[in-house]
C-alpha cells in the first residue's frame, strides 16, 4: 500500500494499532486529517491519534486502501462501517469528487438497501456502530427498507385479508432480526406494523425474539438463582418492551407463550402495568388454556406463601368473565349477523372444568388459606359447573392437606359445592368421607334420596330397537327391586352417619316410607340444612 520510494512522514494511531503513512494521499481525501496537517505548523505534525473512529483499526485500514488507490470490495457487510468512518474523517465530495462518502451512499441506495438480505445485513452491522450510524441516519434507512420490502409495495401485502392464510416468516431474516438490540428491534416492529405487517407474523417474530432473549431464565421452582442487578435490569427492559410490542389482535399469540411471559415478568419483578397487560391477554384466550398455563410460580420465598400465584389466576378468571359478559351483552343488543361474527365461541364449560382442575392442583398446598381457596371457587360461575364432581375432588384434597381446620372453616370450604349436582359415585364417596362436616354429608344424603324418589320416572327412556320398534318397558317387579336396593343402600349410609355423629344424635332422620314402598318428603322441596 505505502510507497517504498518515499519514507513515511506521519504515524497515525487508531485504537491499539499504529500506521506509518504519508500525509499527502491522506490529506487529499480526508478533510479531518487535512485540517490537522495543513497550515504553518502542519509540517511539524508527525504523530496523530484518531479517537472515536467507527470500526476502529479495521475500518481505518480500508480507508487507507481507498486513499492510496488500492482496490477493495464494498459489501453489505462493510458498507455501514465504511460510511460511518467516511463521515468521521470528513471524506466528502467537497474535499474531493468521488470520495468515500459518495461511494458508500451509492452502494447503499443501489445495492444494499435494494434487497431484503442486504438491508438486514447492513442493519446488523450499523447497530454495532451506534451512535455514529444514527448520525448518518443509517439505522432509520435500513429499517424503512426492511419494513417496505417485508410488507410489499405500498404496504398492502401485509394487511390481514379475510380468509387468506398468514404469510410465513422467512427463517433467515427473522433469525437475523432477533439478534438485534431490543431498542432496534422495537423500531423495526413499529415500522413494520405501520406498513400493515400481519399481526400473526409479527407475533411470530416477537415470540422468536423473546425465546432467544429470555431462554436462560430459570423461572420454575421456588429456589431461583438471582442474576446480577445490571443483567436483571437489562432483562426487565427487554421483557417490558416485548410486552408493549405484542399485537392487540386476539389469537395472535398462544396462551402458553403469554403464560411464559407472565412467569418471566413475575420473576424479573417488572412493572405492574406489564403484568396486568399479560393477565388481560390471557383472560381473553382463557378458553384455549391448559392446566400447565395457569401453574405460575409465586414470587414469595419458599415457606412464606403459596407455591403458585393464585391471585394472578383469580384476576385472569375475573377478566375472562368480564369479557364474556361484554360479549353476551353485545350479542343481545345487536342483529344476528353482526353478533355471530363478533361474539366468541361459548367456552365457559371448558373454562369451568379447567378452573376446577386448577383448584384440585393447588389444594394440596399447605400454605393455601381458606379465603383464597373459596374466593377462587366462588368465582367459577354456576353455568360453567354442570356437575360438582370436580369441585368435590378439589375440596376433598384441600381438607386432606389441611387436617387442622376448624369446623367453621370446613363448612366454609364445603359451602362452595352444590350437593345437588354430585354424581351418584361422588355422593357414595362423600357419604363415607370422614373429612366432610356432618351437615354437608346430610345434604348429600338428602339430595341423593330425592334423586332416588324420582329416578324410576327418569330411568326409563324408550329407545328404538334394531327392527325399528320400541323396546318394551322393564317389568314393574324389576323396577321395584331396583328402588328398594337403592333405598337400602341409603339407609346403610345413614346408619354410618349416626355412628359418626359425636353428639350421638341422628343427623337427620330419613323421611318415613309411604305406601307402595316410597318415602315421603317435605312439601317445601328444600333440604333440611342450607347449602352454606
Amino acid at each position: 500500500i505505502r510507497s517504498q520510494e518515499f519514507p513515511s512522514d506521519i504515524t497515525i494511531q487508531v485504537g491499539g494499532s499504529s500506521f506509518n503513512l504519508h500525509k499527502l494521499p491522506l490529506a487529499s481525501k480526508c478533510g479531518y486529517i487535512r485540517k490537522l496537517v495543513s497550515g504553518a505548523n502542519g509540517s511539524r505534525v508527525t504523530h496523530l491519534e484518531i479517537t472515536g473512529m467507527p470500526g476502529d483499526a479495521k475500518a481505518f485500514d480500508l480507508v487507507i486502501k481507498f486513499c492510496y488507490g488500492v482496490n477493495f470490495e464494498i459489501t453489505a457487510d462493510n458498507v455501514a462501517m465504511l460510511r460511518c468512518a467516511a463521515e468521521h474523517l470528513e471524506m466528502t465530495e467537497e474535499c474531493k469528487p468521488g470520495n468515500l462518502v459518495g461511494r458508500t451512499e451509492a452502494y447503499l441506495e443501489e445495492v444494499a438497501l435494494a434487497s431484503l438480505e442486504g438491508a438486514v445485513t447492513a442493519l446488523r452491522r450499523a447497530e454495532e456502530l451506534l451512535p455514529a450510524s444514527d448520525k448518518v441516519q443509517l439505522i432509520g434507512r435500513c429499517i424503512d427498507a426492511i419494513a417496505t420490502m417485508t410488507c410489499g409495495d405500498g404496504g398492502h401485502e401485509g394487511l390481514d385479508d379475510v380468509g387468506a392464510p398468514p404469510k410465513p416468516v422467512d427463517d433467515w431474516w427473522a433469525d437475523e432480526l432477533t439478534a438485534l438490540r431490543i431498542d432496534t428491534f422495537q423500531r423495526v416492529m413499529i415500522a413494520m406494523k405501520a406498513r400493515g405487517f400481519k399481526g400473526i407474523a409479527m407475533g411470530t417474530m416477537i415470540m422468536l425474539y423473546a425465546q432467544k432473549s429470555l431462554r436462560r431464565l430459570d423461572m420454575n421452582g421456588r429456589e431461583r438463582k438471582k442474576m446480577e442487578p445490571r443483567q436483571e435490569h437489562e432483562k426487565r427492559v427487554v421483557l417490558e418492551t416485548i410486552v408493549s410490542l405484542l399485537p392487540r389482535e386476539k389469537n395472535t399469540m398462544s396462551v402458553s407463550f403469554l403464560s411464559m411471559l407472565l412467569r418471566a415478568a413475575i420473576y424479573l419483578d417488572t412493572s405492574l402495568a406489564c403484568r396486568l397487560d399479560l393477565e388481560t391477554r390471557m383472560a381473553a384466550q382463557l378458553g384455549q388454556a391448559v392446566l400447565d398455563d395457569l401453574l405460575i410460580p409465586s414470587s414469595s420465598p419458599e415457606g412464606a406463601g403459596t407455591a403458585y400465584d393464585v391471585d394472578a389466576v383469580q384476576r385472569i378468571l375475573a377478566g375472562y368473565l368480564e369479557n364474556e359478559g361484554e360479549a353476551t351483552r353485545l350479542d343481545y343488543n345487536t342483529d344476528d349477523d353482526f353478533a355471530s361474527a363478533a361474539s366468541p365461541p361459548n367456552d365457559v364449560g371448558p373454562v369451568g372444568k379447567l378452573m376446577e382442575s386448577y383448584l384440585a392442583e393447588i389444594s394440596s398446598d399447605v400454605n393455601l388459606p381458606v379465603d383464597k381457596f373459596t374466593g377462587l371457587a366462588e368465582l367459577i360461575p354456576e353455568r360453567a359447573r354442570f356437575n360438582e364432581d370436580g369441585m368435590y375432588r378439589a375440596i376433598d384434597i384441600y381438607l386432606k392437606a389441611h387436617p387442622s381446620l376448624g369446623e367453621g372453616e370446613r363448612k366454609k370450604v364445603c359451602g362452595v359445592m352444590d350437593c345437588q349436582k354430585l354424581s351418584r359415585e361422588a355422593c357414595a364417596h362423600a357419604a363415607q368421607n370422614d373429612r366432610l362436616p356432618v351437615q354437608t354429608v346430610v345434604q348429600v344424603l338428602y339430595h341423593e334420596q330425592r334423586r332416588l324418589r324420582v329416578s324410576p320416572a327418569l330411568s326409563y327412556r324408550p329407545t328404538p330397537s334394531f327392527n325399528g320398534r320400541e323396546r318394551s318397558a322393564p317389568s314393574s317387579e324389576v323396577s321395584r327391586l331396583q328402588r328398594e336396593n337403592d333405598e337400602l343402600r341409603m339407609e346403610l349410609l345413614q346408619m354410618k352417619m349416626r355412628l359418626r355423629d359425636p353428639s350421638g344424635a341422628a343427623p337427620a332422620a330419613a323421611p318415613p316410607l309411604a305406601a307402595g314402598g316410597t318415602r315421603s318428603f317435605p312439601t317445601s322441596g328444600k333440604p333440611p340444612l342450607p347449602k352454606k
